[in-house]
């Protein structure tokens, strides 16, 4: 009978005495002239199998010398109680098959220690590092329970466009799309180039956001949520600022700021739980090589209720710190990372929901307030990150959303769409953004948005 494959992850928690089949990727050989232990990992765990050759069971002519650091070998022996600490068991080998080599010489992690600068420039082989795998399998699992929330609370998955010709309401720089000769674009009789003769005959580019076209389906569907790839050509080379990025939206029919509130908040404390349930062995991990509280941390923010405030009481309870900020505050700014982690981290210790901003520093998408000055957006702010989620209930009146655009001297030519669903059957609704890789250093504790995603684009840097 052939043996199957057992991943590391499974191998861990079976009981000695039966024959198995590990695959995987050498982390580190050790030994004498009678004896090897090879650390065996697979990805599928932080874990390793240790691998006990003990050199009497093998022919003469079969050689060890190859076997290496970043090598693939596939194991079969018998899987026995270990004698050492840090794990109940191993496998004693009687066969070794070597895969494939890795030279000592040339593979890039054969030490250990490299700082992440460099294995940023390696980005193809960082996910056999300890620190990436983790980081990926919590990436994964973060993924996964998205999915789940949303899909156990009756919310849709909806596919918006990637290629869009609206802009979201300037959210930012945008990356063309286009067939198009660039050397020599056909051109109108202004001298301006004409998009009539591109694809999609008219300009276009990636999406900044899904949020727009989220709100038709939540004005169909009722309850649904977006999570996909979005992008942004700002010459940006922040730890907080990626090109390419994930973001996941929901938008809610019938909902108003208040629930909107309660979304979020039970959201973000259930995706944090399904890590601690989930990723512990991950989570220890990055608590004891990368960011010492992260665990305490993490635990903090499903153990309490979040804070909500108005904009106007934050600016009071900032004016009033005594604080000396980079950037001075005052009512009608937009709030920086440093004034709203000094509200989370300082100031209440917890994170903090943010509601009623001036009109003026919000999208146009916004509902309006009353008192004419502000609107019914809201921020949620975490600790070591800020504003991890931002949204609003959005303005359902046809009158007012066109008053603000035509305030704003905004250019709804692409947008007639948008406004119609407020012409037929408008009603309040409400939704938010959560960058998923903003999550994902929350969760991880990583300091660099670059270290959350496997293939980082950035300003110059699209190579692998």
């Amino acid at each position: 009978m052939t043996l199957k494959r057992q991943r590391v992850s499974e191998l861990l928690k079976e009981t000695p005495g039966k024959e198995v089949l590990a695959k995987g990727w050498v982390r580190t050989k050790r030994g004498n002239k009678n004896i090897a232990f090879i650390a065996l990992n697979d990805g599928s765990t932080i874990n390793n199998i240790q691998i006990v050759c003990d050199f009497s069971n093998f022919t003469p002519d079969e050689t060890f010398k190859d076997i290496t650091t970043g090598s693939a070998i596939a194991v079969t022996g018998k899987l026995v109680e270990s004698v050492g600490s840090g794990q109940k068991v191993e496998i004693q080998a009687e066969k070794i098959e070597l895969y494939g080599t890795a030279d000592p010489e040339k593979y890039p992690l054969q030490k250990k220690g490299h700082s992440m600068e460099f294995l940023r420039e390696i980005a193809h082989l960082r996910p056999r590092t300890n620190t990436f795998g983790a980081v990926l399998r919590i990436r994964h699992a973060m993924a996964f329970a998205i999915h789940k929330y949303f899909n156990d609370r009756g919310f849709y998955y909806l596919h918006t466009p990637i290629i869009t010709a609206s802009d979201a309401e300037g959210a930012g720089a945008m990356f063309q799309v286009t067939t198009l000769n660039i050397d020599n674009p056909p051109r109108r009789e202004d001298g301006k180039v004409d998009f009539s003769q591109d694809f999609f005959g008219r300009h276009t580019n990636l999406t900044v956001s899904g949020q727009l076209e989220g709100e038709l389906g939540a004005m169909a569907l009722g309850n649904i949520y977006t999570f996909g790839p979005t992008f942004r050509a700002e010459n940006s080379n922040t730890p907080r600022h990626l090109a390419e990025f994930w973001m996941i939206e929901p938008e809610m029919a019938f909902v108003e700021i208040d629930e909107n509130m309660d979304v979020a908040e039970d959201f973000i404390k259930y995706l944090v739980r399904y890590a601690l349930d989930n990723c512990m062995d991950d989570l220890i991990f990055l608590n004891n090589m990368i960011d010492k509280g992260l665990i305490e941390r993490l635990k903090s923010v499903v153990s309490t209720d979040f804070v909500r405030m108005t904009y106007t009481e934050a600016i009071d309870i900032l004016v009033k710190s005594g604080a000396k900020f980079e950037y001075p505050v005052s009512w009608g700014v937009d709030l920086q990372s440093e004034h709203e982690r000094y509200l989370v981290e300082q100031h209440f210790g917890k994170p903090v929901i943010l509601t009623d901003y001036p009109k003026d520093i919000k999208a146009f998408y916004m509902k309006q307030n009353d008192d004419g000055k502000t609107v019914r957006g809201m921020d949620v702010l975490f600790p070591k990150i800020g504003e991890i989620i931002g949204g609003s209930q959005r303005e359902e009146s046809y009158d007012k959303l066109m008053a603000r655009i035509n305030e704003l001297h905004m250019d709804m030519t692409n947008l007639w769409w948008y406004l119609d669903t407020r012409r037929f059957g408008s009603a309040p609704h409400s939704g938010f953004g959560l960058g998923f890789e903003r999550l994902l250093l929350f969760v991880t504790g990583m300091s660099n948005i670059r270290d959350v995603i496997p293939f980082p684009r950035t300003p110059k840097s699209a190579e692998f």
